[in-house]
């Protein structure tokens, strides 16, 4: 089942997330790699593809786990956690209605 891995940032978040970036990445590329990611990334703290020194407000990750529990687990271990730039996570079950396959 897909799991929605909701994550509100710190104020001036910016720093702390490129610092963990790419461990962050590469978390999420072996997500992909195993075909369990349906849609991934930040929200800009601005309306801006590119928001600049603006930052973001937080991210939003779709994946497939096999249990709340371990959608759960897996958030739990992201490094964006360790880096102090995620202040709440919310990880909840995810229904894809569309687009149909």
């Amino acid at each position: 089942m897909y799991y929605a891995i909701i994550s509100q940032d710190v104020e001036n978040s910016l720093d702390k997330r490129l610092s963990a970036r790419p461990d962050h990445v590469c978390r999420l590329q072996e997500l992909q790699g195993e075909g369990r990611l349906l849609i991934a990334g930040p929200h800009p703290h601005i309306d801006s593809e590119d928001p600049g020194p603006a930052g973001f407000s937080g991210s939003l990750i779709v994946a497939e786990f096999d249990s709340l529990e371990s959608a759960q687990a897996w958030a739990d271990a992201d490094p964006y956690i360790a880096a102090g730039v995620y202040e709440n996570v919310v990880v909840k079950p995810f229904k894809k209605v569309f687009p149909s396959a």
